[in-house]
């Protein structure tokens, strides 16, 4: 396979860590800038709004674009879009900041998707496509702690300058060693949406973003969470997040093979069930910390290693769309992060911290419900193709 593929790879890694890195250090923010940790949670909530939104339709704008070219321009505007959030005195200044990086990953993203698909060839298309999405869900297990602790040696800057160090560093790495890639013709964005008139596709996807929903209404806020329910600093906070990070990469091998081995549909019940019942139960371990920490690993694991079920379900409902599915499940996902932050974000700041626990449980409910009902979708059709 095109080496290649890994540069691209470390590409989407870089875009994806800005998305959550705030999670970590929100009230370092809040502080500086005299708001409120909710405010703070919203420029996470705007970020994959406008990633989900902007992604497909800026790549159907510049279709025509060469590829190589409009990777750098990219990057270029990802750079000193995070050079702004890195030098931001006010909370609109960092707003601004947010959406413009939101606008260019969201295009660069897309551009690594598609240019890694066409550098290979087709018996590796799908495999480049899962490593450049590694590389994203890498990046938003790691954003939050890799944010944490350089806030709290450095200050909440340091973050978005180890961001344009490394935007800076991809920029070069694509100037040097990619080579001109002519635009290929795309699919249409309203051609893509057209995919979800399919009911069962619709609920799939609508399953996918109540789940990251639920998960995100806890996580984005776990600082908070960790400081307010069981008096945790920076340093064992800082642990906190290390060790969600790498249950959460554990998790997402797990998932592969659970799917593997059970089949998607029952690998997404269970782990959709066992998921609900986890979250539930995080604000009753926290007087007692080895609890905390089994519950803890469970919830983290479970977050994602859900992803290759999801992507295998869709893969087998659809295999005719199965790469648009793929491309709109990452935009429901980002969907399911801004909603879920927003969320998170209004009930930290009308009731308390402990609270985000319960309405995040009560979304992966509703995703779980939406899940079941493709099934029983799948059976009438069953039956009624047997008539």
């Amino acid at each position: 396979m095109n080496k290649r593929v890994y540069l691209l790879t470390i590409v989407s890694f870089v875009v994806g860590l800005v998305e959550l890195i705030l999670g970590g250090i929100l009230d370092l923010v809040a502080n500086d800038l005299g708001v409120s940790l909710g405010k703070v949670g919203m420029l996470i909530s705007i970020f994959s709004l406008v990633f989900a939104i902007f992604g497909p339709i800026l790549l159907a704008a510049t279709a025509k674009v060469e590829r190589k070219k409009l990777t750098l321009i990219s990057l270029s505007v990802f750079f000193f879009a995070n050079l702004l959030a890195m030098f931001s005195t006010s909370y609109a200044m960092l707003m601004l900041a947010r959406i413009i990086s939101a606008m260019s990953g969201a295009l660069l993203i897309a551009l690594c998707v598609t240019i890694a698909s066409n550098i290979v060839s087709e018996q590796y298309r799908a495999r480049a496509i899962g490593i450049v999405f590694m590389g994203v869900s890498a990046s938003l297990v790691l954003g939050v702690p890799a944010g944490l602790m350089l806030g709290n040696a450095f200050g909440w800057h340091a973050p978005f300058l180890m961001i344009t160090i490394l935007t800076a560093l991809s920029f070069f790495g694509i100037y040097f060693f990619m080579e001109r890639i002519n635009p290929k013709p795309g699919i249409p964005f309203r051609e893509q949406l057209q995919t979800l008139k399919n009911g069962r596709i619709l609920l799939i996807q609508l399953s996918s973003f109540l789940f990251l929903a639920g998960h995100i209404t806890l996580y984005a806020y776990l600082t908070p969470f960790l400081q307010m329910t069981m008096g945790l600093d920076g340093t064992w906070i800082s642990m906190m997040y290390l060790i969600f990070g790498i249950s959460a990469i554990i998790g997402g091998g797990m998932g592969g093979m659970l799917s593997d081995r059970f089949g998607p549909k029952k690998t997404i019940i269970g782990v959709m069930a066992v998921f609900a019942v986890s979250i539930f139960t995080i604000p009753y371990t926290t007087n007692i910390l080895p609890l905390f920490l089994v519950v803890m690993m469970i919830w983290s694991m479970l977050s994602w290693a859900i992803t290759p079920a999801i992507q295998s379900n869709l893969i087998e409902s659809a295999p005719e769309t199965a790469s648009i599915q793929q491309s709109l499940n990452n935009s429901a996902l980002h969907f399911g992060i801004a909603f879920g932050s927003m969320i998170g974000g209004i009930v930290i700041e009308n009731a308390t911290v402990e609270m985000n626990a319960t309405v995040g449980g009560i979304f992966v409910l509703f995703a779980l419900l939406m899940f079941s009902l493709t099934m029983v979708n799948k059976k009438k059709h069953a039956e009624s193709s047997a008539a």
